[in-house]
C-alpha cells in the first residue's frame, strides 16, 4: 500500500466541561470537540481533550480522542483519532494517530497521522494514510 497525503481546512469549536473530582482536584481541565472537516476529508469530528498547564508560561499538555465520521476521497465510514500535544515554554509538538482496527464501513484498515497548523486565523490539516484497496 502507499501512502496517500491529503491538505485541507478545518473548523473547531471547544467548549468546557466539567472534570470529575480527580481531575479537578489535579488541575486537569476537560474540554468537547466539535470539528467540521473540509477538502479531501469532509467529516465531522466529535471527541473530548483533557489539558494541564505547567507552573512556567507557554508549558503545558494535552490528550484527546475524537470520532471523525465523513467522506475521505469518497469512502465513507468513520475513524478515531488520538492526539498527544505537548507545549514546551512555547515550542509546540503534537501527534496525532488513527488508534488501529478503529476504521468503519469503506474506512475499515485505515491506518495513518495527522497535522495541524494554524494560520491566520484558521486551522490546517495535513493527513498521510494508507487505506487497503477495495476489492
Amino acid at each position: 500500500m502507499m501512502a496517500t497525503r491529503i491538505c485541507g481546512e478545518f473548523e473547531v469549536k471547544m467548549a468546557p466541561q466539567q472534570p470529575g473530582d480527580l481531575a479537578r482536584e489535579a488541575g486537569v481541565h476537560r474540554m468537547a470537540l466539535d470539528k467540521r472537516y473540509r477538502g479531501d476529508l469532509e467529516a465531522v469530528g466529535k471527541g473530548e481533550m483533557l489539558a494541564a498547564h505547567g507552573a512556567v508560561e507557554g508549558s503545558a499538555g494535552y490528550v484527546a480522542i475524537e470520532r471523525v465520521t465523513g467522506t475521505l476521497q469518497g469512502r465513507s465510514g468513520s475513524f478515531v483519532i488520538q492526539h498527544h500535544g505537548i507545549m514546551d515554554r512555547g515550542a509546540p509538538g503534537l501527534s496525532i494517530t488513527v488508534v488501529p482496527d478503529t476504521g468503519t464501513d469503506g474506512l475499515e484498515g485505515l491506518a495513518g497521522k495527522m497535522g495541524i497548523t494554524v494560520g491566520e486565523g484558521k486551522h490546517y490539516y495535513d493527513f498521510e494514510y494508507t487505506l487497503p484497496d477495495v476489492p
